[in-house]
């Protein structure tokens, strides 16, 4: 089945699983637009510090009460880097550095006493060695770097990393990159979804050098597609279905009993990527660990899983990403011998932090009367501005960041001019990003300057204590 059958597809590669080919994807991706990544999505932590301090806040409270219960509670001095009171934290995939920063920025205010922030050692984890540069260049990780190393590896087998040698694993918008494979039962078989790729007949007529293309393109040779024209937007992808080939999916037993609830023909997500951290997670982590938290969007909810019209994945920048599928990430922690395990909404997460109802900022637009489909990109751009110009009037960061906001290109030149304007006015400490928590008290501070570009009061208010929605940014945690 073609994606779109008038595309005239041109064969670059043969039929794997869906896995596979989301793996070769990734590191072409990373490889060709890592520096380009918020043009294609942004996470809750590439700019906002809400989750982060979250974090930190629950690591800072659970740290000092399993000291004061096993009395070891160090002093300040003889403390060295091999001290067993050293707490080695991880975070997995740590994007442009922002989350560890202001992690480690609210631990060390929240530690008056200096007895938790000096002992962490906190390590950023990730296959690219060009990423880790990014994120050990954010500006405010200058202040910890006495705190902060790097390690250059797979997260899903975490060698160099010793047994039993670690207090907290982070894990965010990472499981959704992973390898997944898309499984549906087909009479008394299992069957996988495979694709084949194709380049678009446009791009085709554009590539003089076909055979070397294809070359480039399979053996992920970055440095001579580099020399091609864009192609990540241009891939036309066929599939088909056969017989899972078990050798290549670990925890059978486990998938097959998921499976019985799930109806004949119904594609489901297993995140086998997820499941590999959370192996090494068991190895790692040591027997009192604080524990393991990833942040992702996906559901636990057997009604979802059990939807043939759920959508399985999204395609940013050409890039696969996938719903995380956490009732069967559950069930897998178990089959490891994972005793405690829970799952909550990420936004129930940051609100009991902060004990207070939080809302994003974009599911604050979302209720405003003209937010929609019907708007055009420059018009949403537009009250966009207009939203974060009425917050800032109330709205204090805790770091002076200017928001990066690229205008549409299809933009009127008068309100171009207005909204650069608006952009200009715009504090250092105020909003730091569309993706962005607000709490209900920043919401009620702002509310006549939100009621005057259109807001309503009412539904602001619903939509603060709204239930989580089915598919949701959920926090999964385990120890």
């Amino acid at each position: 089945m073609l994606q779109d059958a008038d595309a005239l597809p041109q064969l670059i590669g043969e039929y794997k699983p869906l896995d596979q080919w989301q793996a070769h994807l990734n590191q072409l991706f990373y490889g060709l637009r890592g520096d380009k990544l918020r043009s294609y999505y942004q996470t809750y932590a590439s700019a906002d510090f809400r989750l982060a301090h979250a974090l930190a806040a629950d690591y800072y409270e659970r740290v000092t009460k399993r000291d004061k219960a096993g009395n070891r509670q160090p002093s300040l001095v003889d403390r060295t880097a091999d001290d067993e009171s050293r707490l080695t934290v991880l975070e997995l995939g740590p994007g442009n550095g922002n989350l560890a920063a202001c992690f480690l920025s609210h631990l060390k205010a929240l530690d008056k006493q200096g007895t938790i922030y000096p002992r962490v050692r906190y390590v950023m984890v990730d296959w690219q060695q060009t990423v880790l540069d990014g994120a050990l260049a954010h500006p405010d990780l200058a202040m910890h770097r006495e705190q902060v190393e790097t390690h250059l590896g797979s997260v899903e087998h975490l060698a160099g990393i010793v047994d039993a040698s670690v207090d907290r694993i982070i894990c965010n918008e990472l499981w959704n990159d992973l390898p997944t494979k898309l499984l549906a039962k087909q009479s008394n078989e299992v069957e996988e979804e495979y694709l084949r790729p194709n380049l678009s007949e446009s791009l085709h007529a554009d590539i003089q050098d076909w055979s070397a293309f294809v070359r480039a393109f399979e053996e992920k040779d970055l440095t001579t597609l580099k020399t091609f024209p864009p192609f990540l937007d241009e891939l036309v992808w066929e599939k088909e279905y056969r017989k899972v080939e078990w050798k290549d999916a670990p925890y059978r037993k486990t998938i097959v009993e998921f499976l019985q609830s799930i109806d004949q023909e119904v594609l489901v997500p297993v995140n086998i990527g997820a499941f590999a951290t959370l192996k090494e997670a068991k190895r790692i982590l040591a027997p009192d660990a604080i524990g393991f938290s990833a942040f992702d969007a996906g559901t636990g909810d057997m009604k979802v899983l059990n939807d043939p019209e759920k959508p399985c994945y999204g395609q940013f920048g050409g890039q696969y990403s996938f719903m995380v599928n956490f009732a069967l990430i559950q069930a897998v922690a178990k089959h490891l011998g994972i005793k405690h395990t829970t799952l909550e909404s990420q936004r129930e997460f940051v609100g009991r932090s902060l004990n207070t109802n939080v809302i994003t900022l974009m599911d604050l637009l979302a209720t405003h009367p003209s937010a929609g489909p019907k708007l055009q990109a420059w018009e949403q751009d537009r009250l966009v501005l207009k939203t974060i110009k009425a917050l800032n009037e109330t709205f204090t960061s805790s770091y002076r960041r200017r928001i990066d906001f690229p205008l549409s290109t299809d933009m009127p030149p008068e309100e171009r001019e207005t909204s650069n304007a608006i952009l200009r006015s715009l504090k250092d400490d105020g909003i730091p990003d569309t993706v962005a928590y607000l709490t209900e008290e920043e919401l009620t501070r702002a509310q006549l300057d939100l009621e005057a570009i259109g807001y309503d009061r009412d539904t602001m208010r619903m939509a603060l204590n709204a239930p989580p929605s089915p598919i949701e940014y959920c926090h999964f945690a385990c120890r």
